[in-house]
């Protein structure tokens, strides 16, 4: 089974086996030397990154839409969910929104230290009035600002 790795994953010391993908945004994540290190250690054998595919994006972000994490997931974040949806590979990360997207969309996921998330849906409620919105921002009743709650 392929493994997309999450940028955590060169940050910890954690044992990897069989083809491994990534993309050029989680590379471009990587400052410090030992994550740097780690890359080029998995890159000599056998890592491939890779962009992943326009119409992959867009199932991700109809389906951050819908768990309600749109609005706090990365550009890294979508494509390591769209890379691993067109490989069917398990997503290796630490990441809840990452990891509550990734359920949505079928992708096995697998915890680098935390423990693995369970899926959840958010609403948004608004911070004065109390009403429920289906986007955050601001009341359009009230002009409180409308933040994120789990369901």
């Amino acid at each position: 089974m392929t493994l997309v790795l999450d940028a955590s994953v060169f940050f910890a010391e954690v044992p990897l086996e069989g083809p491994m993908a990534t993309t050029p945004s989680v590379v471009g994540e990587l400052a410090d030397l030992h994550a740097k290190c780690r890359f080029e250690v998995l890159l000599a054998t056998g890592l491939s990154v890779r962009e992943p595919r326009r119409e992959d994006l867009a199932r991700v972000d109809e389906a951050a839409v819908r768990t309600g994490d749109a609005g706090v997931l990365s550009v890294t974040d979508r494509e390591i969910l769209a890379l691993a949806l067109e490989l069917s590979a398990v997503l290796v990360t630490d990441d809840f929104a990452v990891q509550n997207v990734a359920h949505r969309l079928g992708i096995e996921t697998r915890s680098i230290r935390q423990r693995q998330a369970r899926p959840i849906r958010w609403r948004y409620r608004c911070s004065g009035c109390g009403r429920y919105w289906r986007e955050p921002g601001d009341c359009r009743v009230c002009g409180a600002p409308v933040r994120r709650k789990l369901k």
